[in-house]
């Protein structure tokens, strides 16, 4: 069964941690904006040593970011964990963290995406517990939340036996441009948002339970003692999967032969239906799409919904991994449920 952190209330700590990539010193400003407002909305904040500096693309050495880590999830006065944003080599802490241990102590919520979704995971398939993919810390510094930014709250906020209802956005934002060039002002959303079937069905409905993150990091893990996917199906997901992926800066034949790898690795084997988020910095590979690339790996037997709110083109439904959740689409929008059970 899975096992769901406590809910998170106004008054509770969260600690900032990077297990991947620190934050430069010309982008402090990010934190120290995310902090007041994280604070403002009635939560206290304690920022661990590792998110200031970044060398050689990581925050500091694997033992280091591992040991902070570990430290705050130990702790009993922190009742989530929200790293600053992902980075490239999250994959490195795996084997420096004691496990066993970390299954003895309660469950705690961690919050992230992009490489983060390495972490969130390994967590939630060697533990149990459940995992948020959403929003970063870094993120939170924009001086109002959209709409589906605003649900991490909420979802983190949902007791055991509970649901959160959560919906496609009207519109997206299909360049960081303006973000980078105007740090800590939000999202720039410039275009309509339209979730898509990988067969030009007009709707879907599926239910199991959630599982995810970036393909690109995902990847990582195939092979290694941290894949543990197949036996979190078996013995916490007798319902069946939903999948959620994305990509980053991936062309179709890589998606193709990432979606592939996990297939014949079993990964998919008890999916009841895919979410795959919008591709940032996508392109084709001569005439093969994203689209031939699903149809290749999920033929039209298991529904997949493309173009979804997920990942690195916001904003982002808040996805928690071991949810059992009923995924709705119809003629463009789509319908999250998340039930903690």
């Amino acid at each position: 069964m899975v096992k769901y952190p406590s809910a998170l209330e106004k008054g509770d700590k969260l600690a900032v941690t990077a297990p991947s990539s620190g934050v430069e010193e010309h982008l402090h400003m990010l934190v120290h904006k995310a902090k007041e407002k994280v604070e403002h909305k009635g939560f206290i904040v304690q920022t661990g040593n590792t998110i200031w500096t970044e060398t050689k693309s990581s925050s500091a050495n694997a033992h280091i970011r591992a040991k902070e880590l570990t430290q705050f999830l130990e702790d009993e006065n922190i009742k989530a964990i929200i790293p600053p944003w992902g980075g490239q080599f999250a994959m490195e802490i795996l084997p420096m963290i004691d496990w066993n241990y970390i299954k003895t102590l309660p469950p705690k919520w961690i919050l992230g995406y992009s490489d983060i979704s390495t972490i969130l995971l390994v967590y939630t398939t060697i533990t149990g517990n459940a995992s948020a993919h959403g929003t970063n810390f870094n993120e939170l510094s924009a001086p109002e939340w959209d709409e589906l930014t605003a649900k991490w709250t909420e979802v983190l906020g949902c007791s055991i036996g509970q649901d959160v209802i959560q919906y496609s956005s009207n519109k997206y934002q299909s360049s960081w441009k303006k973000t980078f060039e105007n740090p800590a002002t939000g999202f720039y959303f410039d275009a309509e948002t339209e979730w898509k079937s990988h067969t030009g069905e007009k709707s879907h409905e599926f239910s199991g339970r959630l599982l995810g993150g970036v393909m690109n990091t995902l990847q990582t893990l195939i092979g290694t003692p941290y894949d543990k996917v197949n036996e979190f199906t078996y013995n916490h997901a007798q319902e069946g999967v939903i999948w959620y992926l994305e990509s980053v800066d991936w062309s179709a034949a890589e998606i193709y032969r990432c979606l592939w790898q996990m297939k014949y690795n079993g990964w998919f084997k008890n999916a009841n239906g895919v979410l795959i988020g919008r591709e940032s910095g996508y392109s084709p590979t001569k005439d093969f799409e994203v689209e031939d690339a699903l149809i290749n790996v999920f033929g039209e037997e298991v529904p997949v919904v493309y173009d979804a709110d997920i990942g690195h083109m916001p904003p982002q439904n808040i996805l928690v991994n071991g949810a059992y959740s009923t995924v709705t689409y119809q003629d463009g929008k789509g319908t999250i449920r998340m039930q903690y059970i």
